[in-house]
């Protein structure tokens, strides 16, 4: 079978795609390359692919594909944040006329990479696929959009899927530091100093990637009928915490660190904790094998291996938003996003 991956080269799409091809999968990207600069230890995997921006994708560019797992996209709340236009034209204006594309030329399977950031300020209750939506940001707004209009176009001939993964974390060839595991592990690291942003208290769902690119590969070898315009979190129950438990494993992990509140740290308004049950019961094959401690391990590791420093992870090279104003002020892109050279 042959399947398309949009954001084949960002953070999750460089785990799953290796994943992909272990299990026979034929793959082929489509990706702007944005971080083509931040690349992370070894180097990406290599399949046919094309560059270019998912608001450009065309019919012609899904000759051939079974499936698509689409994960473009802006990636995080302060990118998002930078200007929410653009992230709505991005992350929910391309999205929808990708599954509409993908309808078009007879493409019957759409995995939606969608996010428990549509629970937004949820609070402490367990919430399920079946709770109300309350995104607090631009990013989870874009997500809960998708996630509606995709769902109007199913029919026999066109079936998609959401999955809504929790806060990712883990190792990649393209690193992002602004989920929170990444981020205390990479302070506690540096700087001998587990630093929280908030008072602590925000519940978060967290998931190894490599497990969100398990959930990808279980829904798309499901029978059709058992994830047809279906929703999914994807994670584990045992795996939600709050902000200050996980960096009280971050201390059991990193050696000589001590967790320092930032002084302006108050309450996150994003705050859920999330019930995965529905996808352990309906897909059995999504078998999640990561926790947070075993997570934070790995990070850890890694970060001595490479010598990881707070300058570079707090500044252009692997910031995301530093990365991207660094771009545009070099002229390389313009303030829609786009390649300029």
């Amino acid at each position: 079978m042959k399947v398309l991956v949009t954001g084949h080269k960002g953070y999750i799409g460089t785990v799953l795609v290796p994943m992909l091809l272990a299990k026979g999968y034929q793959v082929f990207g489509i990706d702007t390359d944005l971080f083509e600069q931040c690349t992370f230890g070894d180097g990406l995997p290599e399949i046919p692919d094309i560059r270019k921006d998912v608001r450009d994708v065309e019919a012609s560019d899904l000759e051939g594909c079974e499936a698509v797992l689409h994960l473009a996209g802006l990636s995080n709340d302060p990118l998002g944040n930078l200007n929410p236009d653009l992230t709505y034209a991005i992350n929910h204006q391309a999205s929808v006329k990708l599954a509409k594309l993908c309808k078009e030329v007879g493409i019957t399977r759409y995995i939606f990479s969608s996010s428990c950031s549509n629970y937004g300020a949820g609070g402490t209750d367990w919430l399920t696929e079946e709770s109300p939506f309350n995104p607090v940001t631009p990013y989870g707004m874009s997500k809960v959009r998708v996630e509606q209009e995709v769902s109007q176009l199913a029919d026999d001939n066109f079936s998609p899927t959401f999955l809504r993964n929790a806060t990712a974390y883990g190792v990649s060839p393209r690193l992002r530091f602004d989920l929170v595991l990444n981020n205390l592990v990479a302070w506690a690291f540096t700087t001998g100093r587990i630093y929280i942003k908030s008072d602590g208290t925000p519940w978060r769902p967290i998931v190894h990637i490599e497990d969100i690119s398990r959930a990808f590969i279980a829904v798309l070898e499901a029978p059709r009928e058992l994830v047809h315009n279906q929703s999914f979190n994807v994670g584990r129950n045992e795996d939600n915490y709050q902000i200050r438990q996980l960096a009280e494993i971050v201390g059991e992990v990193v050696p000589n660190c001590q967790i320092e509140y930032a002084k302006d740290g108050g309450p996150d308004k994003r705050c859920y904790r999330v019930d995965c049950s529905k996808i352990t019961e309906v897909l059995p094959e999504f078998k999640p094998q990561w926790n947070a401690k075993k997570g934070a391990k790995e990070l850890y590791d890694v970060y001595q291996k490479v010598g990881l420093t707070l300058e570079e992870f707090e500044g252009e090279k692997y910031q995301r938003i530093a990365h991207i104003k660094y771009l545009i002020n070099g002229q390389r892109l313009d303030t829609n996003l786009r390649w300029l050279v």
